[in-house]
């Protein structure tokens, strides 16, 4: 069996994080399937998905972290092409990976007890972004 969500996440950019574990869960519920695989997979090229022990002092290390490995505020030959000033954007997201994928047993993801799924936004902009998610399994 297949069972196929999209997420919708309004956004700030700039490394917004969403803890997006309870959506995931919910449609793993929704979905019946019991034993299989969940797959997560961001739209776009400019956001990113992980997981971390999602709680404040955490994520603004994992923030300064970005902001050190890839500085927003770098030239990046990127900015040349569409002028759009998002190149760091694109190298945070391809650094991160923009799919994840769990185990599914028992009807639920398996998970860490401190591990949350996070959607990350880097890229300059606010905006909708989406997640699709999908279950495969009985």
């Amino acid at each position: 069996m297949i069972y196929q969500e999209e997420i919708k996440i309004l956004t700030l950019g700039f490394c917004d994080v969403y803890n997006i574990t309870d959506e995931i869960n919910k449609i793993v519920a929704k979905s019946k399937i019991k034993e299989g695989i969940a797959v997560i997979s961001v739209i776009g090229s400019t956001a990113g998905l992980s997981t971390i022990e999602a709680e404040p002092n955490l994520i603004k290390d994992f923030k300064e972290f970005w902001e050190k490995l890839i500085p927003q505020d770098k030239n990046y030959h990127h900015n040349k092409t569409w002028g759009d000033g998002n190149g760091f954007s694109h190298l945070r997201s391809s650094l991160l990976g923009t799919s994840l994928s769990f185990p599914v047993s028992g009807g639920e993801v398996i998970l860490g007890a401190w591990q949350q799924i996070i959607f990350v936004d880097f890229d300059n902009r606010s905006r909708e972004r989406t997640a699709v998610v999908k279950v495969i399994g009985e």
